[in-house]
This record gives structure tokens, C-alpha cells and sequence, in this order.
């Protein structure tokens, strides 16, 4: 499974198919996404000597900005199963290591901050993996989640006005209903939130709609579910060639997935 894929679906292990190095999409993720969580963690208070677990982290974007709010008075430990990312990475105030929040302990250190962006819907024992990360805090630390919800907005292009938008929706459909994951889970997060016994808990939505990054992110997740959609029998070949001729040569309004940004406070 890959990264682009994760995002539909909250793969935790996203990155253990495209093996080291930067994967095809995921500048344009971090172009979308990555805006969203900086705004809500700056809203948290992020400043220097804080704490953060960035969980899943995937990638350099996010963890290298928590570095500079912190400084070198402060700590960044980014985990994930696969750390073939992380060379760039790895100095102060960064630390990255191996590390499955499905079923391995939280790491000891009581932090300030704990985000975790498209992991938890992936994971088999959820509630398990939100009590880690729960238990990882400070009293008073802040929990940021972030879950995609395909199900709240199904479409690639919501403006469904002729055949290239309908093709381009068949094919979503397709990518969705070939997961096996809860693609309701980002809705429920305020809700699981407050049951874990977290207060002060608030939520937004976040739908990009028509944008360079939204076309490059929809092209690199069409290629890299080429194989699986046609051994499927879900597309054909031709199918997917034409839906990435139709996306070169004209403009689409082309969507992504809601991504469901969830927050509380500890204690």
C-alpha cells in the first residue's frame, strides 16, 4: 500500500510498498494538508521547549516544522513502522525511530503535543492505539488527530457535468469501495475523542476543491492503484489511460476526500 493510498483509506503501514525515498504525490499531499495542521497546532500554543510525538509521520514536512517551533530547547520524536524517510531528518531537536502505534507501548518523555495525521483509521485495535497516545501526554498536553472521510464526500468530481467527470468518479468509486477500512472513521473523532476523556474538544473539516496539488495528488493516486484496480476487474487499462489523458488536457475541478482535523486537551 502506498502513500496516496493511505490517505483514502488511513493505511498506517502507507509506505511499506514504495520503499525509501520521496513517493509520487506526496509533495502535493503536504501542499494541501500539511497548511491545515500547521494552522491548528499553532493554535494549540506550539512554542519553544515543547514536547510533540508526531505519530505516522511518513515523511520530513510536518516533523521539520515542529523543529523550528520548538527549537533546540525542545523535542520532536517522529515515529512510524517504516523510517526509510528519515535521513534528512534525524538531528536536534529530532529524534526518529521505528515504532507501531497499533501495538507497541507509548514512548515515555510526557509530551506537550501528540498528532497523528491518517493513522489511526488504519490501525486494527483503534481504541487501543487513541489510549497510547492519550497516556503519552502531559496532563494539559494537547492531542491532535486527523482522519480522511471518503464516505462524507465520495466524488473525485463533485461538478459531475460530462463524460470525463463521470469517468473520473467511477474511477474514485472504485479506489473507495476496494478498501476494506472504516471510510466513515474521520466523522466519529470528536465523539471518540470526548470517550477517551478529553476535554475542551473541537473538530473542522477541511475539502479542497480545484487546485494544482489537487490534480498532481489525483494523477499519482490513479497511477500507483493502476495494478490493483484492473487486476480487480474494477477499470480497465483504458479506462485509467483516458482519466489521466483527461486530466492533462483539460482542466477538471478534481477533489479530495474531506480530512477530519479532531483536538482536546488532557486532564
Amino acid at each position: 500500500m502506498t502513500l496516496i493510498d493511505g490517505y483514502l483509506t488511513g493505511n498506517r503501514n502507507r509506505n511499506a510498498e514504495a520503499g525509501a525515498g520521496q513517493r509520487p504525490g506526496s509533495d502535493a499531499f503536504s501542499a494541501l494538508f500539511d497548511p491545515t495542521a500547521f494552522r491548528h497546532i499553532e493554535r494549540l500554543g506550539i512554542g519553544p521547549g515543547w514536547r510533540c510525538w508526531e505519530v505516522g509521520a511518513g515523511g520530513t514536512s510536518v516533523v521539520s516544522w515542529l523543529a523550528k517551533r520548538v527549537g533546540p530547547t525542545g523535542r520532536v520524536l517522529a515515529t512510524d513502522t517504516d523510517i526509510s524517510w528519515h535521513t534528512s531528518a534525524a538531528r536536534t531537536p529530532v529524534e526518529v525511530r521505528v515504532h507501531d502505534v497499533g501495538v507497541d507501548g507509548p514512548p515515555s518523555g510526557g509530551f506537550d503535543l501528540v498528532h497523528a495525521r491518517r493513522v489511526l483509521a488504519g490501525v486494527p485495535d483503534q481504541e487501543s492505539a487513541l489510549r497510547s497516545m492519550i497516556r503519552a501526554l502531559r496532563p494539559g498536553g494537547r492531542l491532535l488527530i486527523e482522519e480522511a472521510d471518503p464516505a462524507l464526500q465520495p466524488l473525485s468530481c463533485p461538478d459531475e457535468h460530462g463524460p470525463a467527470q463521470q469517468l473520473a468518479n467511477r474511477l474514485r468509486h472504485a479506489l473507495i469501495t476496494q478498501r476494506g477500512t472504516d471510510l466513515a472513521y474521520g466523522r466519529g473523532l470528536p465523539r471518540l475523542l470526548r470517550a477517551a476523556g478529553l476535554r475542551q474538544v473541537e473538530a473542522d473539516a477541511y475539502f479542497p476543491l480545484t487546485s494544482p496539488a489537487c490534480t498532481a495528488l489525483e494523477a499519482a493516486m490513479i497511477q500507483q492503484s493502476r495494478t490493483a484496480l484492473t487486476t480487480a476487474g474494477l477499470a480497465t487499462d483504458d479506462d485509467i489511460t483516458a482519466h489521466l489523458a483527461n486530466i492533462a488536457a483539460e482542466p477538471m475541478d478534481l477533489a479530495t476526500a474531506p480530512l477530519i482535523s479532531a483536538w482536546g486537551r488532557k486532564g
